[in-house]
């Protein structure tokens, strides 16, 4: 079997420059797919982690935003993400630790899984 690419891609989230306005990310890291084809993306420069749900022009902040720490509420340089299915989390590789964070609408903060490393 032989792979081939495509000529012209789609942008699907981002694509307005470097920022922190909602509809930018500034040096994105780690991307994941949910089942219901939501892209998250860690947006590693803007310490946050955004969403994007099909067909969304604008992301929704999911984890963090609230400013560079290490705050229940805070990110700093998030890296990579996973999705624990089972509880319905984001499982984020953040500077120095892994937090949990909800998905479920209103959350606010995370959960340090692993703090203090090297």
């Amino acid at each position: 079997a032989s792979a081939t690419w495509a000529k012209n891609g789609v942008t699907v989230s981002g694509g307005n420059g470097n920022g922190n306005a909602i509809n930018q990310l500034f040096k994105p890291d780690g991307i994941v797919i949910y089942d219901d084809q939501t892209l998250i993306v860690a947006d590693g420069q803007n310490d946050r982690i955004i969403q994007w749900k099909k067909g969304d022009t604008i992301g929704e902040v999911v984890a963090g935003g609230n400013g560079k720490g290490n705050g229940l509420n805070q990110l700093k340089g998030p890296r990579n993400i996973l999705i624990d299915k089972e509880t319905d989390s984001l499982i984020i590789c953040d500077t120095g630790r892994v937090v949990r964070w909800s998905r479920r609408s209103g959350t606010t903060q995370g959960e340090i899984l692993i703090d203090n490393i090297a």
